[in-house]
């Protein structure tokens, strides 16, 4: 199985103290197991321009996380299943970022499992194959 990460998975990898059980599952991932979405770096980029330190969020985003995971781009494809996403959670009201919609679309156009550990958010899309990894890591 491979995997989709959220931008909440990638930086708890970049904290001081990142979770230790997180650390130990992803040591275990085969480097062409692991995958992110463009959104997410769009995310991390935004987050590292509005930052106080942003040449080291910068270079960490350059130099630790492209190298380290296959970025997917947001395509044709991935659009459709947006659409159906998000008008269904329309209909419904149960109403997510456009980016958070973006991402799990991604996911389920590549079938992959996403790792998040905002289960809260996600567990509002169908279809959408959520990992827990994260999320019982900072549990403990």
């Amino acid at each position: 199985m491979a995997f989709l990460f959220d931008t909440d998975a990638i930086s708890e990898l970049l904290r001081p103290r990142p979770a230790a059980a997180y650390v130990k599952w992803i040591m275990k991932v085969p480097r062409e197991e692991q995958f992110t979405s463009a959104v997410v770096i769009g995310e991390l980029y935004k987050g590292a321009y509005r930052s106080n330190d942003r040449e080291r969020h910068l270079s960490n985003i350059e130099q630790k996380i492209l190298p380290a995971v296959t970025v997917l781009p947001y395509d044709i494809g991935i659009a459709k299943v947006f659409g159906n996403i998000r008008a269904h959670l329309e209909d419904t009201g149960m109403i997510l970022p456009d980016a958070d919609i973006q991402i799990a679309a991604t996911a389920i156009a590549h079938n992959l499992q996403l790792i998040t550990g905002n289960l809260r958010h996600f567990n509002r899309i169908s279809g959408l194959n959520l990992n827990h990894v994260l999320a019982n890591s900072r549990k403990r």
